[in-house]
């Protein structure tokens, strides 16, 4: 969600809280917090398109260079921390403006939409096709 536009994300988070029948103050405080973690998140992203571009060209080069990659593929691993931890400190600033029950039925769709993904993987791998 929050690799979108900010257009994107407020109709994602405007329709996710629809289904919620958020108030007007949860709205607001929950769009602001997910704003600021999408602007924290974006210089993150910039640093992890860069560290894919030094991974490829490593891994291209005419000598791979085995210290090269390790370092690159520790400082990816850093960085995908950082980022895991934003989202995770987003995720729960915006829980905790919910009510108990909004937070349970979220969970809900969420184990709804997880079983329709699982249908759909299963069904792939029986008839062998990729849609």
């Amino acid at each position: 969600m929050m690799g979108g536009s900010p257009e994107r994300m407020g109709r994602m988070l405007d329709r996710m809280l629809d289904g919620l029948n958020a108030t007007d103050a949860q709205r607001v405080q929950i769009k602001q917090i997910m704003a600021q973690a999408a602007a924290d998140l974006k210089g993150q992203a910039q640093a992890a398109r860069e560290l894919r571009q030094r991974g490829m060209q490593v891994l291209t080069a005419p000598a791979v260079d085995a210290n090269a990659a390790e370092q690159v593929r520790l400082q990816t691993m850093a960085l995908h921390d950082q980022m895991s931890r934003r989202m995770t400190q987003a995720m729960v600033a915006a829980a905790s403006v919910l009510t108990p029950e909004q937070r349970a039925a979220i969970g809900q769709k969420l184990k709804d939409r997880q079983a329709r993904m699982e249908e759909r993987m299963q069904q792939r791998g029986q008839d062998g096709s990729r849609r």
